[in-house]
C-alpha cells in the first residue's frame, strides 16, 4: 500500500511537472516576449553595443525565434547568464530558451534534465597565450597557470588534458568572459582556456590583437546549440525547427534580401515551399501558422548570413566556417528536410 501511494505521488508530481513545462510557448505568447538566456558579453557571439543593443550570433538566433512565435524579432528579453547560473535561469523558467555558447553533452541532456534544439557551431576547446611568452603548442604549458571559466565543461577538458600528458597546471577559476579577459591582460595567467570561438572573440576585442596566439592544438569536441528544458516537445520542436529554417535557407539560396520574392512566386523547389509555408501544413505541426519560417529568416538572414555578419572572416571576430561550412562545401551544417 505504501509502495502503491509513493508511486502515486510520483505521478501526480511528473503530471504536474509535465504541465508545467508543456505551458512555454502559452507563457511565450501571453507574455508577448521571448526571455532569452545569453552571455554576459561575448564579442560577436551576444553582447550589447554602443546603444545597449544586443547583437550577435546567438542573438540572432533569439530574434528568429520570436520573429516565427511573435510576428516580431524585437519581442526578445535578453537575460545574461554566467557559466553557474545558465542551467539555473532555464530550469526555473526564468527563461524560454538558453542560447549561449553551450556545449551538448550526455549529462546536460539527461541529468539536467535539458532537451538541445541541435548544433548552431561545431566547436572545439583551445589556448590564447601572449605572443612575448614564446608559447607555440599547449604542450609547452608544463607548469603554466591557466584561466578557466567554472562551471563549464572547459574545466574538465583542462583537467583531462593535463593529466593525459601527465604535466602539471595552476588553474585561475573566474566567472565571465570579461573577469578572464581583465585577469589575462592583467597577468595573472600564462594562458586562458575556453571555445575557440570564444578565444578569438576575446582577442578581437583587445587593444593589440597581434600581440596574443591562439595556439594550434584543439582539445575537445563542442557542440553548441540552443536548448530548452525536457518536458514540452511542442516548445522543443519550435526551437528545433526554426534552427533547422535558417540552416536550410542557406542551403536553399533563400536570404533576407529575396525571401519576399521567392514567398510570393512559389517555384518548382517543393521543400522550398514547404519552408515557406507556400505548400503544405507545416506550420499548424507546430503551433504556428505558415509563415513562421518566412519570419524567422528575414529577421536576419539565413544561416550563412548570420555566421558571416556577426563571426565570419570580414568580421572582428574573422572565424572561418571550417566545420560549420554547408555540408556541401565540406562541412557539417545539415538540414533536416522539410516534409
Amino acid at each position: 500500500m505504501k509502495k502503491s501511494v509513493f508511486l502515486g505521488a510520483l505521478t501526480v508530481a511528473g503530471l504536474a511537472a509535465g504541465a508545467s513545462a508543456a505551458a512555454t510557448l502559452d507563457d511565450v505568447k501571453a507574455r508577448g516576449t521571448l526571455n532569452c538566456g545569453v552571455s554576459t558579453g561575448l564579442t560577436g557571439f551576444s553582447a550589447p553595443d554602443a546603444n545597449g543593443v544586443w547583437q550577435g550570433f546567438d542573438v540572432a538566433f533569439c530574434r528568429a525565434l520570436a520573429a516565427a512565435v511573435l510576428g516580431d524579432p524585437n519581442a526578445v528579453e535578453f537575460v545574461p547568464t554566467t557559466g553557474q547560473t545558465r542551467f539555473t535561469a532555464l530550469s526555473s523558467n526564468e527563461i524560454d530558451v538558453l542560447a549561449r555558447n553551450t556545449t551538448w553533452t550526455f549529462s546536460r541532456d539527461n541529468d539536467l534534465k535539458f532537451e538541445f534544439a541541435g548544433v548552431n557551431y561545431y566547436d572545439g576547446q583551445g589556448f590564447i597565450v601572449p605572443r612575448e611568452l614564446g608559447v607555440a603548442s599547449a604542450m609547452e604549458l608544463d607548469g603554466a597557470t591557466v584561466c578557466i571559466q567554472t562551471g563549464t565543461t572547459t574545466e574538465l577538458n583542462l583537467a583531462d588534458f593535463f593529466r593525459v600528458n601527465d604535466m602539471e597546471y595552476e588553474p585561475v577559476p573566474i566567472e565571465t568572459n570579461a573577469e578572464a579577459q581583465q585577469q589575462y591582460l592583467a597577468g595573472a595567467c600564462d594562458a586562458y582556456t575556453t571555445d575557440a570561438s570564444g578565444l578569438a572573440a576575446t582577442r578581437a576585442t583587445f587593444e593589440n590583437p597581434e600581440d596574443h596566439v591562439i595556439l594550434p592544438e584543439i582539445i575537445s569536441k563542442e557542440p553548441l546549440g540552443p536548448l530548452v528544458r525536457h518536458g514540452d516537445p511542442e516548445w522543443g520542436d519550435i526551437v528545433r525547427w526554426t534552427l533547422q529554417a535558417l540552416i536550410a535557407a542557406e542551403e536553399y539560396g533563400v536570404t533576407s534580401a529575396n525571401i519576399e520574392q521567392m514567398a510570393s512566386e512559389a517555384g518548382d523547389n517543393a521543400e522550398v515551399n514547404r519552408l515557406l509555408g507556400t505548400e503544405g501544413e507545416l506550420g499548424a505541426m507546430i503551433g504556428l501558422d505558415s509563415d513562421w519560417a518566412q519570419r524567422a529568416i528575414a529577421a536576419g538572414g539565413n544561416y550563412g548570413e548570420i555566421f558571416e555578419n556577426n563571426i565570419g572572416e570580414s568580421s572582428p571576430v574573422g572565424l572561418a566556417r571550417g566545420l560549420n561550412a554547408q555540408y556541401s562545401n565540406g562541412g557539417l551544417i545539415y538540414a533536416l528536410p522539410f516534409r
